[in-house]
């Protein structure tokens, strides 16, 4: 079973989406908190298998509590679900910890989707931020990277798991990962996350 935590101040939100995962097979919600306070003094003793992430909470922000639990619980796979679409955001998020970064109005199945796939390694993102995070991109010049490791790099900024990458360049998981640890080592970074956030940044990937 997936296990869920649900950080968000709305309770409503928070009732009807601990209901959609408790009613699902193969998913639980464990856990759910109104802040970032009460999430990380919890987290720390019970951790889940995937967080859901507001932005705007009383107190503590969700960016800063993003950053807070990669830092004490490096692990933690933390998904962003929020209304606010703006790149800035969605930039701070990724370079916080985020593994993804969904929109409010993603559909039930597709928000159950987005948590098995970053359980299995994936970084899902709301279509509309995708479009916008990759859309916006122009190969830098002065990149490091091989053009087989920019597509790489352009399938995970898209939210593709390793498996769903290998699929759709016709190349193996291995060689996925292993063009993947060419990536960290060339960005100097240590996670999907930050590379997805670097590539941001720096525009080194391409639609």
């Amino acid at each position: 079973m997936i296990t869920v935590s649900i950080v968000e101040d709305d309770a409503d939100i928070r009732e009807s989406l601990a209901l959609l995962i408790n009613g699902t097979p193969g998913f639980g919600c464990i856990s759910t908190y109104g802040n970032c306070e009460a999430a990380i003094a919890a987290m720390e003793e019970d951790p889940p298998d995937v967080v859901l992430m507001d932005l705007g909470l009383p107190g503590m922000s969700g960016i800063e509590g993003i950053r807070v639990l990669k830092d004490r619980l490096a692990g933690l796979n933390l998904v962003v679900l929020t209304v606010h679409g703006e790149s800035k955001l969605v930039f701070e998020a990724l370079c916080a910890g985020a593994c993804g970064y969904l929109l409010k109005d993603t559909p039930p199945a597709k928000l159950l989707e987005a948590i098995k796939e970053t359980y299995e390694g994936g970084a899902p993102m709301s279509t509309q931020i995708a479009r916008m995070v990759v859309g916006s991109f122009r190969t830098s010049p002065h990149s490091a990277l091989t053009q087989r490791e920019t597509e790489v790099l352009t399938q995970l900024c898209k939210g593709k798991s390793y498996k769903m990458i290998a699929d759709t360049l016709f190349i193996s998981e291995e060689t996925v990962r292993r063009h993947i640890k060419n990536i960290y080592k060339k960005l100097q970074v240590g996670s999907k996350s930050e590379a997805v956030a670097k590539a941001l940044k720096e525009k080194l990937v391409y639609t």
